[in-house]
């Protein structure tokens, strides 16, 4: 969506690299300190039910586009891993950090496919969401149920997280959308 809307503003390559390398920080950012704030307010358990760092890698995904957002959704969960691991408590944890960085790949590429149709028409955020979700869950549990003879994860300990983190996914479902239409109305209307 920033993509075009740079685009129509004939906004030159150099500015439209610097600002989506902005983005691209502050939603990384955002993936470090919001699962910390989750976790400070409602316990490990917090994270697992509210899932916080798929808020800001949904985000970046419908804002960036595809390949933008698949930096983004590798880069958030390795930088929060190295920082966190700097306090003794790294999140997340080197088990599950191979499993998430697929999992957020996916849901950062999946959701950017429908970057340029969001631009366009702002309800497309919905399907954009939803079928990032979907992807990226399924690849989650499908990692597992592969690699289960060799990690701590099995397919059935995923089904239990993905279950657990059901409310956090439909909340999300429905406030990634809308922040995605605010923002996109913000921006349009600027350029008028």
């Amino acid at each position: 969506m920033i993509e075009q809307v740079l685009t129509n503003r004939n906004v030159a390559v150099r500015t439209k690299i610097t600002v989506k390398t902005l983005i691209s920080l502050g939603v990384v950012a955002l993936a470090v300190v919001l699962p910390q704030l989750v976790h400070l307010a409602f316990g490990a358990s917090g994270g697992m039910q509210w899932l916080p760092m798929y808020l800001p890698i949904l985000l970046g995904g419908c804002l960036l586009g595809w390949k933008w957002g698949l930096g983004v959704g590798i880069l958030s969960p390795v930088i929060s891993f190295a920082i966190t691991s700097l306090f003794g408590n790294p999140m997340p944890i080197a088990t599950r950090l191979p499993y998430m960085i697929a999992e957020l790949a996916v849901f950062a590429a999946v959701s950017g496919i429908f970057s340029r149709s969001i631009a366009k028409n702002g309800w497309m955020a919905f399907p954009a969401v939803l079928l990032a979700q979907v992807a990226g869950r399924l690849t989650f549990l499908t990692l597992a149920a592969i690699f289960q003879s060799v990690s701590s994860l099995s397919a059935e300990l995923v089904w239990s997280q993905i279950q657990m983190g059901l409310v956090g996914m439909v909340l999300q479902a429905v406030v990634i959308p809308f922040i995605v239409m605010g923002l996109r109305l913000l921006l349009l209307k600027d350029k008028e």
